[in-house]
């Protein structure tokens, strides 16, 4: 089909599409639209897109071009006819967003300058505090400001979901010594027992993770098993041992170390929490002391004057 027309056909469309726009503005946008496809139409005549143009351009407009390359690159795999269906609305695009940036340049250069300007500003700003926060403030801190803190807002510390730390398998069904699984797995902390549960483990589950050092959170695990979460929180508060089986597989879960919905979170596992807290309050403090040594220095070498009244 004639590129020409095709391009044509398209400007119809694009003409009813901008509904939103008041009738005066709509006018004199569309005719821009409609000088600039036209010129296009022109430049890109009745040959293939792919046909080689002076000075390898196909379109311009106030110095902006699009040239043969991209347009090669756009439609490298394509067939004759997809080649000028999408050829012409990247395109149609392309114009259109030249055009709507020609009418948004309209607006008050000045605000739009003073947003650039306090956007910058503010920008700098961040990037000198984190700056001076990483060069010149201590990131350490001691153990006992740590628990000074723990110890004084617990309130801030109280757990919504459980917490545990301890084991879980997941056997095929019909595994063998199953039983001495269950007796092994109630004592991992044993070297002989978790040597013999690593080995059973090697040997026949599908999955296998040791957490004694780490806590892990219900959700976490309620990934793994399958088990809803009201049940599985009321098998937390009766039993350390928790097996569950479907048609593939046998879950074992051995619980060591567990704190339900309400309790105080254990100082390990609040502990990176309270650093980040700590650093936070620290940080603010900081750098108010910054901007305070800054504005006395000022003052004193004569660089900030204020006058009185």
């Amino acid at each position: 089909m004639d590129t020409v027309y095709i391009l044509k056909k398209k400007l119809k469309i694009c003409i009813f599409e901008k509904k939103a726009v008041s009738l005066q503005v709509k006018s004199m946008f569309m005719k821009k639209v409609c000088f600039l496809l036209l010129a296009i139409c022109a430049c890109v005549g009745c040959t293939d897109f792919k046909q080689s143009r002076r000075n390898g351009v196909i379109a311009e407009y106030h110095g902006e071009t699009i040239t043969q390359v991209e347009i090669d690159a756009l439609t490298a795999n394509l067939s004759a006819e997809d080649s000028v269906r999408v050829a012409e609305q990247y395109i149609r695009q392309w114009a259109t967003n030249l055009l709507v940036w020609e009418e948004a340049r309209s607006l008050n250069n000045k605000e739009i300058e003073k947003k650039v300007a306090d956007y910058q500003r503010s920008l700098c700003l961040h990037e000198w505090e984190q700056r001076v926060v990483r060069q010149k403030m201590p990131q350490h801190v001691e153990d006992s400001m740590i628990l000074a803190f723990y110890e004084n807002n617990q309130s801030h510390f109280i757990l919504r979901d459980p917490i545990l730390k301890g084991l879980i398998l997941i056997i095929p069904n019909g595994a063998p010594n199953m039983d001495k699984l269950r007796k092994y797995v109630t004592d991992p902390a044993k070297e002989e027992n978790i040597e013999w549960i690593e080995k059973y483990a090697y040997q026949y589950a599908t999955g296998y993770e040791l957490f004694l050092e780490d806590w892990k959170t219900s959700d976490q695990l309620l990934q793994r098993i399958p088990i809803d979460k009201i049940t599985f929180h009321k098998q937390l508060k009766q039993t350390k041992q928790i097996e569950i089986q479907d048609s593939i597989n046998t879950y074992v879960l051995q619980v060591i170390d567990v704190y339900h919905a309400g309790d105080y979170k254990p100082l390990d596992y609040a502990r990176s929490d309270i650093e980040k807290m700590l650093l936070s309050q620290r940080q603010v403090e900081f750098l108010r002391n910054m901007r305070e040594e800054l504005y006395h220095d000022a003052v004193q070498q004569g660089n900030l004057k204020i006058y009185e009244k």
